[in-house]
């Protein structure tokens, strides 16, 4: 890795007109924006169907891109709607994805586009050859046609065999559009010098078509129930921990194949992005298992994880993409080991450095080491005006004594916070884009274990507008990010 910034902001968080950030304009004008200002990556969340919570952190397959993020105003451009049709659902607010009731709405009007893109000739033969490249999407496909199919009830209660051929023609129709339209974005990106950094989440859903198509990958019992599920102990998130609810990897039967299928899956990744963050890194050295149904983590154990042998499978996969190995939370000596061993970058947050009044935290910014991607927040954090505003006073005055600005003139210690980033060790520093803004809690993205009013945080181009990109180009010159 070489001295470079960037900024973190999910693709639904972009300005337009229909309810939710696309791979549109605005996608452009975001990638412009970036290049003009000397940053070098975007990151993104995962791109994948989210939950119903809107979480992309629990999908219906890892293979899969979320049918919101297709562009309505490029279907009209390609005659695929009418300009009547595409505004047939107005959003009500530009600072908000409106996500209720926007999964049918949106269903409805890409079956439309679906319906008329099939009756141009060689039309059907493309998507054909284009699933031949990504067999898994494809089954994700046939998935989401079985799932209508039984009502929408979950794989282990299916009782119907088949499925209706237009609903798969739906899917395929959304997969091939959204993956296209952008591969284009990506296409744009790369030409103006910007890299685009990935997530991937550690586990995938019960209810997907990865532990559909691929059962004996996961821990299940006779039952398809799974034999422990995923989470985290109790931490600076919840007392209680963590209670995540995914199966858990059948890690010694991966292992027959050399993990095929998380090959498969870094394959994919590594074609909508140029590097990815791996979520939940710990992992690979051990996995926390909670008993299936209980309520909190308070149950859970450690189990050994694959270790270094699944990583140098990885490596042979991803060969030098950029890999962000995300090691944040309960992490142990055999944690800091194996991505150390594994020579990823692992991540800071700057907010956790303030969490104790020991200035040896490697989260401050006196203790980045070079091979590490720092960030004031994640997406799981309030921002950094947010928590800042949430302190006590006590945290408050080691903020600004750290920072070498007693007073609280917030906007003149905010400019010094981008700036200590900037001039660390750390060879990549990431911005979500609200601190960049300097907005509060009210911007937040996620927050851990709440299922209701995360994800839908948006920005408007206006308030783009207000960054100024000279300044921030100066910057990333004057600290060598450039």
């Amino acid at each position: 890795m070489k001295r470079s910034s960037g900024v973190l902001m999910h693709v639904s968080s972009l300005w337009g007109d229909h309810c939710c950030g696309s791979f549109g304009k605005s996608a452009l004008q975001w990638v412009d924006f970036l290049a003009k200002s000397g940053f070098t990556y975007w990151q993104v969340l995962p791109f994948c169907m989210p939950d119903e919570f809107n979480s992309p952190y629990k999908s219906f397959s890892t293979f899969s891109v979320n049918p919101y993020f297709v562009d309505i105003d490029i279907l009209v451009e390609d005659g695929l709607l009418t300009p009547e049709e595409a505004c047939m659902h107005p959003q009500t607010s530009p600072y908000r994805c409106e996500f209720d009731g926007l999964f049918p709405k949106r269903y409805a009007l890409l079956s439309l586009a679906a319906d008329r893109f099939a009756k141009k000739e060689g039309n059907l033969k493309l998507i054909d050859d284009f699933f031949k490249k990504f067999p898994h999407t494809d089954s994700f496909c046939r998935f989401m046609a079985l799932k209508e199919a039984n009502g929408g009830a979950q794989w282990t209660e299916w009782t119907q065999e088949s499925f209706d051929a237009s609903c798969y023609t739906v899917w395929r129709f959304i997969q091939y559009t959204a993956i296209t339209q952008w591969l284009r974005i990506k296409s744009y990106a790369e030409a103006k010098g910007i890299k685009i950094i990935g997530d991937i989440p550690m586990y995938v859903a019960l209810d997907s078509s990865d532990v559909w198509a691929s059962p004996k990958m996961f821990k299940l019992d006779k039952s398809n129930r799974p034999d422990g599920i995923a989470g985290v102990p109790p931490d600076y998130f919840s007392a209680d921990g963590q209670v995540w609810g995914n199966p858990l990897y059948s890690w010694k039967e991966m292992k027959k194949d050399g993990y095929a299928w998380w090959r498969a899956r870094m394959e994919f990744m590594l074609t909508l992005f140029d590097g990815v963050r791996i979520d939940h890194f710990r992992a690979l050295e051990s996995y926390f298992s909670i008993p299936y149904g209980d309520e909190n983590a308070r149950r859970g154990k450690w189990i050994k994880g694959p270790g270094l042998g699944f990583i140098k499978a990885l490596k042979e996969t991803c060969g030098d993409s950029l890999i962000i190995a995300e090691d944040l939370g309960d992490i142990n000596d055999e944690v800091r080991r194996l991505v150390k061993d594994s020579g990823y970058p692992g991540m800071r947050v700057l907010q956790f450095g303030f969490l104790s009044d020991d200035n040896s935290s490697e989260h401050l910014p006196h203790n980045y080491c070079a091979n590490c991607v720092a960030y004031t927040g994640t997406h799981d954090n309030n921002t950094l005006l947010g928590y800042v505003w949430e302190l006590d006073q006590n945290g408050k005055r080691r903020i600004t004594e750290y920072f070498d600005h007693p007073s609280e003139d917030w906007d003149n210690c905010y400019g010094r916070i981008i700036t200590a980033m900037l001039a660390s060790h750390a060879d990549t520093v990431i911005f979500p884009v609200q601190d960049l803004l300097r907005f509060g809690a009210d911007t937040r993205m996620n927050t851990p274990g709440s299922s209701k009013g995360n994800w839908s945080y948006r920005i408007t181009f206006d308030q783009l507008s207000l960054l100024d990109s000279a300044d921030l180009l100066n910057k990333n010159k004057r600290y060598a990010r450039i």
